[in-house]
């Protein structure tokens, strides 16, 4: 059982970890960085004149953070950091105060925003680990703190660089264009393990970047603990993963590689669940996610609500496998795996976020998500397609998941999926692909019926909607008449139908 599925995996485990690595990163990125005088930067005329006011107040004004790296790697810019050296908060918030509106909201962090524009400006600081998770920092602000000395408390070392926007000169005290031109993410200094945030950082930015984390970041974070992070920041982090990840195989791995997938013990569980080789070349359950998530992100819609929900789903599609899995009649099999998927997609999503309507959005698709398979093999009908609506929401979703699961099985082809062409051309057909089907009949249309309000209305709407998703009527005319017959055909002696 294990030489049979242990060939394909270890396969495919060569090709990620091959595409990752900085002798294959480094040519491409390359041949992407960008010189600092070809840097394209937001709001150049806003930037000149605030460095321009620094520079007469005694100042100097850098460009700092990601800022820096994405346009080096000529990935679009659309906000500024910005750190002042020289000036006392007071002084520079009179300077800045002269041309712009200020909001306070990060005075306490040494931070001012500029209203109307994503423009932070900061003076150099100095944190202390006093706490807990990613607040548990004292935090002093020192305008005359070396650069390097104020680099330290960055996390990675592409996110260390700072650019001095009149000369064109980049700061680099930490190595960060040599990892940008290796496409290696690399921890700057001792600081990174003060807060444990940066494991789940590394994770989107790997993803996000298609950089591969250096060893010795990798050991670090295997020194971490998650210190009760805020479920909050955890799930903002998992949310860039899935919406903006290139390849979100890449950060997912992070996660394994620094033992921090025992935070996420849903997910844990996946690796080294058995499948069978026939239908899942790739290897285990914990593989095939990883495929599934890269196809899902190479069809990224663009709707960040959409995009999140379906990449959601995708990630916990097979979180029922581990309980269901068997060995029978010489197979590896998962019977109910989708149903069984449903209180694990809850957990691991309830520990993260309180939001319930997405939670309920997600758990119906990986609840339904081989129905296009079935559905498709049984020549179902429009009522089938009604009510699988009716529980996902919409077949869209359905349909992307479906796809991205069907792809995640190389070298098995994702193409042609007759299965979901067909759900997608008979929702299309009944106007389902966008939305679940909603009843004809409601609550007034029997009211103005004269039909008495009460428990009895409320399974008759019931059994309305049921005859609706059968086809039975397809207006409310039709509804009507339905209600008629189905009032009479429950009257009593003492209980005259209304046949108003």
């Amino acid at each position: 059982m294990t030489q049979q599925r242990s060939k394909p995996r270890q396969h495919v485990d060569r090709r990620i970890e091959a595409r990752g690595s900085p002798e294959t990163n480094g040519p491409r990125i390359v041949g992407m960085l960008r010189s600092a005088l070809d840097l394209e930067l937001p709001f150049p005329e806003q930037l000149q004149h605030i460095a321009a006011d620094v520079r007469r107040a005694g100042g100097r004004l850098l460009v700092v953070g990601g800022s820096i790296r994405d346009g080096l790697l000529g990935r679009p810019v659309e906000d500024l950091d910005l750190e002042v050296y020289g000036l006392e908060p007071t002084r520079l918030e009179a300077v800045l105060a002269r041309r712009f509106e200020l909001d306070r909201v990060g005075q306490s962090f040494g931070v001012l925003k500029l209203r109307g524009l994503p423009i932070d400006v900061a003076l150099p600081r100095r944190e202390s680990k006093r706490g807990l998770g990613h607040r548990g920092f004292e935090i002093h602000s020192d305008p005359n703190l070396p650069f390097a000395e104020a680099a330290r408390r960055r996390d990675f070392t592409i996110n260390a660089l700072g650019l001095d926007p009149r000369s064109g000169e980049v700061l680099d005290a930490h190595g960060g264009r040599r990892d940008l031109r290796r496409g290696v993410l690399r921890h700057v200094s001792e600081a990174f393990a003060e807060d444990p945030l940066r494991v789940l950082r590394a994770m989107q930015f790997a993803a996000r970047l298609c950089f591969e984390v250096a060893n010795e970041t990798i050991d670090r974070c295997r020194t971490i603990d998650i210190e009760g992070l805020a479920s909050e920041r955890i799930f903002e982090e998992w949310r860039k993963l899935v919406l903006a990840g290139r390849e979100i195989s890449r950060g997912l791995d992070v996660l394994r590689r620094t033992r921090w997938l025992r935070y996420f013990p849903e997910l844990a569980a996946l690796v080294d669940c058995p499948q069978d080789p026939t239908w899942h070349p790739e290897g285990d359950v914990w593989r095939h996610t990883l495929h599934v998530m890269d196809a899902f992100a190479a069809r990224r819609l663009g709707e960040p609500r959409e995009d999140l929900i379906v990449g959601l789903a995708c990630l916990c599609h097979d979180l029922g496998k581990p309980a269901t899995t068997r060995f029978a009649d010489g197979r590896w099999r998962s019977p109910g795996h989708e149903a069984d998927g449903d209180m694990p997609t809850r957990r691991f999503l309830g520990r993260m976020t309180s939001e319930r309507r997405l939670i309920d959005s997600v758990v119906p698709l990986v609840r339904e998500h081989l129905k296009p398979f079935q559905l498709f093999d049984a020549a179902a009908g429009p009522a089938a397609i009604r009510r699988l609506a009716r529980r996902v929401g919409r077949i869209d979703r359905l349909a992307r998941v479906a796809r991205a699961d069907h792809a995640g099985r190389p070298p098995l082809p994702a193409e042609p999926f007759p299965a979901v062409d067909w759900l997608e051309a008979r929702a299309a057909e009944l106007a389902l692909e966008a939305q679940a089907p909603k009843p004809i009949v409601l609550g007034r249309h029997l009211l103005e019926m004269g039909f008495a309000p009460g428990p009895a209305l409320g399974r008759a709407l019931a059994a309305l909607f049921e005859r609706q998703l059968d086809g039975v009527f397809e207006d409310l005319d039709g509804g009507r008449q339905e209600a008629r017959r189905l009032m009479a055909a429950s009257a009593t002696p003492d209980e005259p139908s209304a046949t108003k």
